[in-house]
């Protein structure tokens, strides 16, 4: 929403700015214009009919006559009259117009023939183009003025356009948020009904395909809960990103360690190599421990469900630069294609190795983003794949040389 009126403001504001400055290019245009064409005229009726010892204010005439140039009583700026330019238009009868730089000033010229002489008039610019530069200081003060005004309306017109948009997705995340947070104890009830009734089924001597859809209950109910969870923590991070919600020091590595020890049953289980390296010291990051042991989980949940028995997963927390942590989890399992948008909300890749659906790495992106980092996966069909989380560290400690440590190593890796 900030974004969404900043952006707004800046457009008003540059249209604005860019109206008020095409009227002052036009207004100075027109100036110049005018003036050019007051001097013409002066010039013009000074050498038809002006006479050399009393012409008009600003203006001087000189006069060729059988080859003595003769002015005014009012001297004439050094370095007029441009006897070269009589000369010429005396020898070819063809008139010219020069304008000249001096003495601060610009001076008109024109030489022309009246009748068997030769004139040149001379036209001092210096009050014309005082009247420029006041024009250019009006403009200049009034594209501030209307800047600040720009600014001020934008800000005001942004606010007032995206208020009632603010307000319908500050209800949506409310609702969402409150839907999930009443959804959750029924649901944790009745996932712990189900698993209760699992293990009676087991012990009872129960048919197996009635303890088969006792587990897929099982599964279901935990699904269940994960997704109603997900919806809880993106509304919460979605209402207050960065609002104090990430000020908290976590470190980031001890918490990828402990998360990789809780799925090293599972790894062993399932015959896959999970390694472990991170550094001698702390790596403390801003943020959220309990979203960012989420973020972590997550993706060695998504490692461990695509790679086969004698596979391997790496896990590596590590300090690339000194004001940077990154995460790395490669794994050596179906990979995924590098078209697949996998961090869309409910996005399914195509084949029969889904690396992703529903909520999981969409939620993600938003609790790493949420916490000032990225996140990027990069993967190919049947190589595996590399996800890299990288956060700003609260601190700068010099980092250490990483180890790998077998986390979990099975008998047949």
């Amino acid at each position: 929403m900030a974004r969404a009126r900043r952006r707004v403001g800046l457009l008003v504001g540059l249209a604005v700015t860019v109206l008020v400055t095409a009227v002052g290019v036009l207004s100075y245009g027109m100036l110049i214009r005018g003036q050019e064409r007051q001097i013409k005229r002066e010039l013009a009726y000074t050498a038809s009919r002006g006479d050399p010892s009393g012409p008009p204010g600003c203006t001087w005439l000189f006069l060729l006559h059988d080859g003595e140039i003769s002015g005014g009583a009012v001297p004439a700026p050094s370095g007029f009259p441009l006897a070269a330019a009589m000369s010429t238009t005396a020898r070819t009868g063809i008139p010219s117009e020069t304008t000249i730089e001096r003495h601060g000033t610009v001076y008109f010229v024109l030489t022309q023939t009246r009748g068997e002489d030769v004139v040149q008039a001379i036209f001092d610019a210096r009050y014309q183009l005082a009247d420029r530069r006041h024009l250019l200081v009006a403009l200049a003060v009034a594209e501030l003025l209307g800047l600040v005004v720009a600014v001020a309306s934008g800000a005001v017109v942004g606010r007032l356009a995206v208020a009632p948009l603010a307000d319908s997705l500050a209800r949506q995340r409310r609702f969402i948020a409150d839907v999930s947070h009443e959804l959750r104890t029924p649901i944790a009830q009745v996932h712990t009904r189900a698993q209760l009734l699992a293990r009676r089924a087991r012990a009872a001597g129960v048919p197996v395909e009635y303890q088969s859809e006792l587990n897929r209950l099982t599964g279901t109910t935990r699904r269940l809960g994960e997704v109603v969870n997900d919806l809880l923590l993106s509304a919460r991070l979605a209402a207050a990103p960065g609002d104090g919600a990430v000020a908290d020091p976590v470190d980031l590595a001890a918490v990828a360690e402990a998360a990789v020890l809780a799925e090293n049953d599972r790894a062993g289980e399932q015959s896959v190599l999970l390694t472990f390296s991170r550094p001698d010291v702390p790596v403390p990051v801003s943020g959220v421990e309990s979203a960012l042991r989420r973020v972590i989980s997550e993706l060695l949940t998504n490692a461990l469900t695509h790679t086969p028995a004698g596979g391997r997963i790496d896990v590596t927390v590590r300090l690339p630069a000194h004001d940077v942590a990154e995460l790395i989890v490669a794994d050596t399992g179906n990979g995924f294609d590098p078209a697949d948008r996998i961090f869309d909300r409910f996005h399914s890749g195509a084949g029969p190795d889904k690396r992703h659906t529903g909520l999981g790495l969409a939620l993600l992106r938003e609790v790493v983003t949420g916490h000032g980092g990225t996140i990027d996966a990069r993967s190919h069909p049947g190589r595996g794949a590399r996800f890299a989380v990288r956060l700003p560290v609260r601190t700068s400690p010099r980092p250490a040389a990483s180890t790998p440590t077998p986390a979990s190593v099975s008998g047949d890796a």
